[in-house]
């Protein structure tokens, strides 16, 4: 579906209150906190080069080889800043209240990297060099949004694609065994829940603004979702890794992610829907159903694997 550049212009115009609205809201709700505070900086030591350190092994990491690759994937998607934002920018742009959204965002999202660096480094929880050669590959990739047909694709993806950001820092945080580890990432995940309700509340506003138009970027968003970094080295198989550890999975992304967002909007009752809306509404229903059935199936395969492990240990 292609949307000219002034039905553009006119969804930007239409939405922009909606935008100055919740970013007030955003900005009374967001509480200032400081990466520092969560990272152990009395664990770090040099490592091996010009300081004459110690040069980095497995043994050192407290965390399972699970949970170091979803903090460095995670890590990696927020690395990626700059190309999301240079992304949002020239949808949403750069002037008014869309503009101060866009650099407010930003700010705050910068953080995140920080924080989860900081706390690898000097715990040393990662190879450092390794993980510097993956953020220089992931960066020189650079990263494009797979739903940029209109801009309310745009705002169907990161409604969606903030929650699972939330969950997966969330539950690698659960899954790292490590307090301090779990306290940051809760704490970024807080940051992730409000971009979630700001881009959510701006979704809702599309939907009554231009149902048929929303109700397809939608539904073209769910059914062709991936993660923003999913452009990572070897991204398939360290997802696999992260689904089958329960940390990120289909179950969780149909029940954790995509049907709080659909429910809280109502998304499959939007009224007035013709044509191409009302299709797009039912390929998304069917979509719904259809992966709710594969995450069922994944599920019991993945207890099923994990039973037969158990029989063969005991």
């Amino acid at each position: 579906m292609t949307v000219d550049q002034a039905t553009t212009r006119a969804l930007l115009l239409e939405l922009e209150p909606v935008v100055e609205t919740n970013l007030n809201r955003h900005i009374g709700l967001a509480k200032e906190w400081f990466p520092h505070e969560y990272v152990p900086w009395s664990d770090g030591t040099n490592f091996d080069g010009p300081l004459g350190g110690t040069a980095w092994t497995p043994d050192q990491s407290k965390l399972s080889d699970v949970a170091r690759t979803s903090l460095i994937v995670n890590l990696l998607t927020e690395d990626n800043l700059p190309s999301y934002h240079h992304e949002i920018a020239s949808m949403f742009g750069r002037d008014g209240a869309w503009g101060d959204w866009v650099h407010r965002w930003t700010a705050e999202e910068g953080r995140h990297g920080i924080a989860i660096r900081d706390y690898l480094l000097t715990t040393r929880a990662v190879d450092p060099i390794e993980l510097e050669r993956m953020r220089m590959t992931h960066m020189s990739t650079g990263f494009e949004n797979d739903h940029d047909q209109t801009i309310l694709h745009s705002i169907a993806y990161v409604s969606f694609q903030e929650l699972a950001t939330r969950v997966s820092h969330r539950n690698t945080g659960k899954f790292s065994g490590d307090p301090v580890c779990d306290a940051m990432l809760q704490r970024i995940a807080t940051d992730e829940n409000l971009h979630m309700v700001f881009y959510r509340n701006l979704l809702e506003a599309s939907l009554q603004v231009s149902p048929n138009l929303a109700m397809r970027a939608i539904s073209d968003v769910v059914r062709n979702f991936q993660m923003p970094g999913h452009g990572i080295e070897n991204f398939s198989r360290k997802s696999v890794q992260i689904a089958m550890a329960g940390i990120y999975d289909l179950r969780i992304h149909h029940d954790e992610v995509l049907l709080p967002v659909l429910k809280k909007l109502k998304v499959l009752e939007t009224p007035n829907l013709t044509d191409d809306g009302a299709k797009a509404r039912d390929e998304l229903g069917e979509f719904m159903a259809q992966l709710d059935s594969q995450a069922t199936r994944f599920t019991d395969r993945r207890e099923a694997n994990r039973a037969r492990a158990a029989a063969r240990k005991g």
